[in-house]
């Protein structure tokens, strides 16, 4: 009986035409929900596990210890036939129940269908509320998941939002909603960030909102103190690189960086205000570009505190090929102007190439080819020694 079952929910799963509509999969709700089926004596859920959900042995043996009380598979029959109905795949079922396995033990009639219509009501699309129910199975079990979706979709403006948010946790979706998440986010409009900066930072930094309101004001707190004006555009760059740090590592971090581009006291606050994300670095990504900009380049400490951007581009994707190029063409006096390295950095690929590759190709025919080598890490001789 339990491999008949396993292969009908087996093709359900699998079948694209599955729906709630759907005769057979009605039947089989019914037939799974009925309270008169008694447990199973010969019902093991590791076996169900792995034959009818699709997980792993090991995934099996780890969900098992959430599911000791299962003894019978009427429930996640119904729930697997439901998320059939919903459209998902095999491989989504089975690392949803992965993730949450006591999903498959929620009440379809009471529960799912009810929640699933009550999202709906809210204006979400049935593809747009599966995949919500597969990114948050363990929020989508309580009531209190409505609300909140409606609070984060006014807060982000869209679903794709919410969503991109939700891939990294359901935190925001778990947290309490009036005594945590609303205070924070009050707090950072206060602090001039607008709905689109909160949404922008909460995808991240998912767990900011979720967080305890006394530490998101002790980390606006540290963004504040490395120099960011309040109301700045900056401030949420600076929130998202002292998030859950403590203020001895922020210092540590400060002071690694005035050491490896030999920055003053002033010269640090600099930079570090201009592009806080540069506390995010690690300690070899920032001693290589160190080495690059100032011994290589040429460039000088205050310089570079000036337009700290380039500390986060690419070094060897983009950095070190640009320089290379206009090197060259300085050296062979195809410039016809004297271009700021901050600027040769910072413009996007289309205007480098359209400024520094497209006006030379009668001159310097090969230069398209040697930067495209460049940019993957195999810089021609010619550049370097030009």
């Amino acid at each position: 009986m339990l491999r008949l079952r396993s292969s009908i929910l087996a093709h359900l799963l699998s079948s694209s035409s599955a729906s709630p509509n759907n005769p057979s999969l009605r039947h089989l709700l019914s037939a799974t929900a009925a309270p008169r089926i008694s447990p199973n004596p010969s019902f093991a859920v590791g076996d169900y596990l792995v034959d009818t959900c699709g997980l792993t042995r090991a995934q099996a043996l780890k969900a098992s210890v959430k599911l000791s009380h299962l003894k019978s598979p009427s429930k996640p029959d119904a729930v697997l036939a439901f998320l059939a109905g919903l459209g998902l795949s095999s491989a989504d079922v089975a690392a949803l129940v992965a993730r949450d396995p006591k999903f498959i033990c929620a009440r379809v009639d009471k529960t799912l269908s009810s929640r699933f219509a009550e999202l709906t009501g809210l204006g979400l699309s049935r593809p747009d509320t599966a995949r919500l129910l597969w990114l948050a199975p363990r929020p989508f079990r309580s009531s209190t998941i409505v609300s909140g979706v409606q609070y984060y979709l006014h807060l982000f403006g869209s679903c794709e939002n919410l969503f991109r948010t939700l891939k990294y946790g359901s935190h925001l979706l778990t947290a309490d909603l009036e005594r945590v998440v609303m205070p924070n986010v009050a707090f950072l409009q206060e602090r001039g960030l607008i709905d689109c900066d909160i949404a922008k930072l909460c995808v991240n930094v998912p767990r900011m909102l979720a967080t305890n309101p006394e530490r998101v004001r002790a980390m606006v707190a540290c963004a504040e103190g490395l120099g960011v004006p309040r109301s700045s555009g900056m401030l949420r760059y600076a929130l998202q690189a002292v998030a859950f740090l403590g203020e001895k590592e922020i210092a540590a971090r400060v002071d690694y960086l005035k050491k490896t581009f030999r920055f003053s006291d002033a010269e640090v606050s600099i930079a570090v205000s201009r592009s806080p994300f540069m506390l995010r670095r690690s300690k070899e990504s920032l001693q290589l570009k160190s080495d690059f900009l100032i011994s290589e380049v040429g460039l000088e400490p205050a310089y570079i505190a000036r337009f700290p951007a380039m500390i986060n581009y690419n070094l060897d994707g983009r950095v070190r090929p640009r320089y290379y190029v206009v090197k060259f063409l300085k050296k062979n006096g195809l410039l016809d102007r004297d271009w700021k390295f901050s600027t040769i950095f910072k413009v996007s690929e289309k205007v480098f190439v359209e400024k520094f590759i497209c006006p030379h190709k009668e001159a310097a025919p090969h230069l398209a080819q040697d930067y495209a080598a460049a940019c993957r890490g195999e810089v021609a001789a010619r550049l370097i020694f030009a």
